[in-house]
């Protein structure tokens, strides 16, 4: 039977009360989730960030940063957790190289774009005042790039919460522990720990939404001098990503 098969009216309710009575132990399971989201997506963005950002500045790798960041993105993560298991084992390893896949090249893209459609007015201007090469890319590519960067940030940081549920298939932990074991912890369980993934998914977006507008320099944050490429659609909470 589905899941959809099994809701009624008592499903939502229920839900918050499974996750106020047990609210030890889920709350046990939203430090894992929120543990593991992060290292992915820190080892995502210092591996794609700068490499997005040199080939940006450099106006070159078009077709590495593209191709790089479909390539990623076809990538079933169940597919790269059973390439790298026999090898790794289960835990939180082989989770987190499926999620730095999942995550780097939207970044890797992001990054690049952002800086390589920088005014080149603009950076000949800089050059001219004597700032050296990687002034140029500090105080002003990186800076003017940042609505774009922060574009490819926030999606990948949305896709990495929503995925980290895969943890709880290979013993990785994560509140998938919950959502993959109905047998245990009931539709109820399974709901309730969707929910709070879904919302801490929404959390994500909103905080990198936020700290954008933080970074961004005041001039650029009305002025549409950097238009944001078309950001992937929000992900649902159990269909992240290809699995």
């Amino acid at each position: 039977m589905t899941l959809a098969a099994q809701f009624d009216r008592h499903t939502i309710p229920d839900a918050f009360q499974f996750l106020w009575d047990d609210r030890a132990f889920v709350w046990t399971k939203i430090v894992e989730h929120l543990e593991l989201s992060a290292i992915a997506l820190g080892i995502a963005i210092a591996l794609a960030l700068p490499l997005g950002v040199w080939l940006g500045h450099l106006h070159r790798g078009s077709f590495l940063a593209v191709n790089v960041s479909n390539i990623g993105r076809a990538l079933p993560s169940l597919a790269v957790i059973a390439v790298f298991l026999p090898a790794l084992g289960i835990g939180h390893a082989v989770v987190i190289i499926a999620l730095v896949v999942l995550a780097a090249p939207l970044i890797l893209t992001n990054s690049y774009v952002g800086v390589d459609g920088i005014d080149r007015d603009i950076v000949e201007a800089a050059q001219g005042m004597g700032l050296k090469p990687r002034q140029v890319v500090l105080n002003v590519e990186v800076p003017l790039a940042l609505p774009l960067i922060f574009a490819g940030v926030r999606t990948a940081a949305v896709y990495v919460v929503a995925t980290a549920t895969l943890a709880g298939v290979v013993g990785g932990g994560s509140l998938g522990d919950i959502i993959f074991n109905q047998a245990t912890y009931f539709l109820s369980g399974v709901v309730g720990a969707a929910m709070v993934v879904s919302l801490l998914a929404s959390l994500a977006f909103f905080g990198f939404a936020l700290l954008q507008r933080l970074l961004t320099p005041r001039g650029l944050r009305h002025a549409g001098k950097a238009a944001p490429v078309q950001e992937e659609e929000a992900p649902s909470v159990l269909g992240a990503a290809p699995i």
